[in-house]
């Protein structure tokens, strides 16, 4: 065989070694792409909902979910906002959960929702959720937020607070989480119970907006295992 033929044998041999040796390295990565892609879990949340009493009711507010009959309060405008950025940070803070944008979810789910007004409430969020591909909707309604009156070391009237959040599984409309928080601030001389809550607050009154970051803390203690 001559030089040159040897030549090209050899640089054709080094090209097929380089090609063997890089194909499992390239499988594995592609492995590992669609593992990570299959543990993340793809979350929409449906916009938050002020419970507001209808007149026959009084104070009394029916949980659109579970249909169990709820003590309501005063609502401050725009507090279902609030609360809903809240939740939504907190589970940005999860690498393994995707969200999908906010404009996406409303807008399929007011869609689906007047395509379905006498189906069940369960049923709109599943169908809601396979439309978006979701694995997870979230939907939370607020029955209190009140703000404090005064300042963070004294106060006429302390901030009170209510909301509930569910977890709905898309794939069949159950619900696989609630979490419920509701609290109003009181002193350490009312509720000696309660103090450690209260340094976690600095020792000062919280406005309502920092009473619902804690007990959107507390309620992510009990938040499901997919997320851990």
């Amino acid at each position: 065989m001559s030089n040159h033929s040897e030549k090209k044998m050899n640089r054709l041999a080094v090209f097929f070694l380089t090609v063997f040796l890089a194909m499992p390295l390239n499988a594995q990565a592609e492995e590992k792409t669609q593992q990570s892609v299959k543990s993340s879990v793809v979350v929409g949340v449906v916009s938050f909902q002020a419970m507001i009493p209808d007149n026959n009711l009084e104070n009394t507010v029916i949980c659109p979910l579970c249909t169990a009959a709820y003590s309501t309060g005063r609502i401050q405008e725009g507090a279902e906002k609030i609360i809903e950025d809240i939740f939504t940070s907190k589970l940005g803070e999860f690498k393994e959960v995707r969200l999908i944008p906010q404009d996406r979810v409303q807008g399929i789910y007011r869609r689906v929702s007047s395509e379905s007004f006498r189906k069940p409430f369960l049923d709109v969020l599943k169908k809601t959720g396979q439309e978006l591909g979701a694995d997870i909707l979230a939907v939370g309604y607020i029955y209190r937020y009140v703000e404090r009156v005064g300042y963070d070391y004294s106060v006429k009237s302390p901030a009170s607070v209510a909301f509930e959040i569910y977890l709905v599984n898309a794939a069949d409309g159950s619900i696989m989480w609630r979490g419920i928080f509701d609290k109003t601030q009181k002193s350490l001389m009312e509720d000696l119970f309660q103090i450690s809550s209260f340094l976690r607050g600095g020792g000062k009154w919280l406005t309502a907006q920092q009473l619902s970051r804690q007990g959107m803390d507390e309620i992510f203690k009990k938040f499901p295992g997919f997320v851990r």
